[in-house]
């Protein structure tokens, strides 16, 4: 039995060890049937090695980017390498919420404001000519007025590079700012740019002729926005103090103190002195036909001016916070106040007042509502009253110019005392910008007031005079009698 014991084992561990061997190695196959295949097996080629993949950002340039996106600051890495390279949600979002409401201000705001100030026989004259602007400039943005303004060009004027918006891609950023798409940066610029002629029709309301002001905006656009806006915004603009080292004046506009309200203010003065005086004027009453339209327009132009001026900023950050307040205080103590001059001097605090005072604070704070303090704000609040309110009422009625909605009295005057205003009270405490620059900055700001008079006298007076010899500026006397509304657009305001 110890025999037949020992076979059986033998014969076990005989099956097994194959099976083992294959396992760790141990067990090999007979020499004879492995040496012709080891003597014929050709050598295997070597694969070229793969091309290292560049390498990513690291954690501590991630973590920078992120910081940078809080702060509304440049980018640590690369935009090619960034793992954010794109615009920034919450920023780009205030950019679009600008954008929106810039364009807001313009329709329906400036048009209802507008419109409720002139005779019920030509609302609709003021309603289609802030349409007809908007549609005008934004075709004329996108062909090449983007790129006048914002291609590098010279000091006064950009070039044809992005004309028909070439390269401004959605995905792209750095045309504005760190952390805004181009094309956020390019629609944001257009609404200021459709606003700004759209001032210009409340000096010459109620007797020009619908096709002169189309003709006449093409034109000033060329000659005085687009030069401007590169000018004064432009990294290469001749008075773009903090994005231009060798800017000829080093002057500083937040929002549109020259661009917008200075340009189209002393615009609307010289274009509505060449224009004449409306039939009547100062025989007969002209009062607004609706100050209910005028107070809802104003309400709206009071909301969409934060997307001008808050959104100056170009991000959610700090600056959009003071430039938000600023503008708040302002508008607010200055329709105040030019209401208590009225109840001081007249008896009564008048809708008109209010609206006139509202409006006049927003302009004023502009060129600096990102660089001035809070308290600063309130003190501008009180000289965008009492000045713009001395030009209205005395100036306008001391020269005898029939500036029919006191275009020039609030964005010109208006304007040029903001422009100058910055340069008094513009403070490294709001915006640390403002350090580098604030050595002879009133000075600054007085030359670029300057440039902005006599540059948009002259252009607009060559424009009116141009259009006066051929196409003609006027309608005549009977349609100015019966109103612009039905011989310009063959439609009625209101049902009578």
């Amino acid at each position: 039995m110890k025999k037949i014991a020992a076979f059986i084992v033998l014969l076990a561990l005989g099956a097994w060890a194959p099976v083992v061997g294959a396992q760790d190695g141990a067990a090999e196959a007979p020499a004879a049937a492995e040496a012709p295949v080891a003597a014929e097996a050709p050598a295997a080629e070597v694969a070229p090695a793969a091309p290292a993949a560049p390498a990513g950002p690291t954690v501590e340039e991630r973590l920078g980017d992120i910081e940078a996106y809080m702060n509304n600051t440049a980018r640590v890495t690369a935009a090619g390498t960034s793992k954010v390279a794109g615009p920034g949600p919450g920023h780009n979002a205030w950019q679009m919420v600008s954008t929106a409401l810039v364009l807001f201000m313009t329709l329906p705001g400036l048009a209802l404001f507008y419109g409720g100030l002139v005779r019920k026989k030509n609302v609709l004259s003021v309603l289609a000519q802030c349409m007809g602007i908007a549609g005008l400039v934004t075709i004329l943005w996108w062909a090449c007025g983007y790129s006048l303004s914002f291609g590098v060009g010279n000091a006064f004027i950009g070039d044809l590079s992005f004309a028909f918006l070439k390269g401004v891609e959605a995905g792209n950023v750095g045309a504005g700012y760190h952390w805004i798409s181009d094309v956020m940066w390019c629609m944001f610029q257009l609404t200021f740019a459709i606003i700004t002629p759209a001032l210009i029709i409340g000096a010459i309301a109620e007797r020009m002729k619908f096709i002169s002001v189309m003709a006449f905006v093409a034109l000033w656009m060329f000659a005085v926005y687009f030069p401007f806006a590169h000018m004064v915004w432009s990294t290469s603009g001749y008075m773009c103090g903090p994005l231009n080292p060798a800017a000829g004046i080093k002057a500083i506009d937040f929002a549109g103190g020259t661009v917008v309200h200075m340009t189209s203010g002393w615009s609307a003065l010289v274009l509505c002195i060449i224009l004449g005086k409306r039939k009547g004027f100062g025989k007969e009453p002209m009062a607004p036909h609706s100050m209910v339209l005028c107070m809802v327009g104003t309400g709206m132009l009071y909301v969409g001016w934060y997307g001008f001026n808050a959104g100056s900023a170009l991000g959610a950050d700090a600056i959009a916070s003071i430039a938000f307040g600023t503008t708040t205080l302002a508008a607010a103590v200055a329709g105040f106040v030019w209401a208590g001059i009225e109840w001081v001097t007249r008896g009564k605090p008048s809708v008109l007042g209010f609206c006139s005072g509202i409006v006049a604070g927003l302009v004023v704070i502009t060129p600096g509502a990102g660089f001035v303090t809070l308290n600063s704000a309130v003190l501008i609040g009180v000289l965008a009253a009492v000045v713009p309110y001395f030009a209205v009422s005395v100036l306008k009625r001391a020269l005898g110019y029939d500036d029919a909605l006191d275009t020039f009295g609030i964005h010109g005057v208006g304007g040029t005392l903001g422009a100058i205003l910055t340069g008094v009270f513009a403070d490294e405490k709001a915006n640390a910008v403002v350090a580098g620059l604030k050595q002879g900055l009133l000075m600054e700001q007085l030359k670029a007031v300057g440039i902005t008079v006599v540059w948009s006298v002259v252009a607009t007076a060559a424009i009116a005079y141009l259009l006066k010899w051929t196409i003609g500026l006027r309608v005549n006397q009977d349609i100015e009698e019966s109103g612009l509304d039905l011989a310009e657009h063959g439609e009625g305001g209101y049902e009578h």
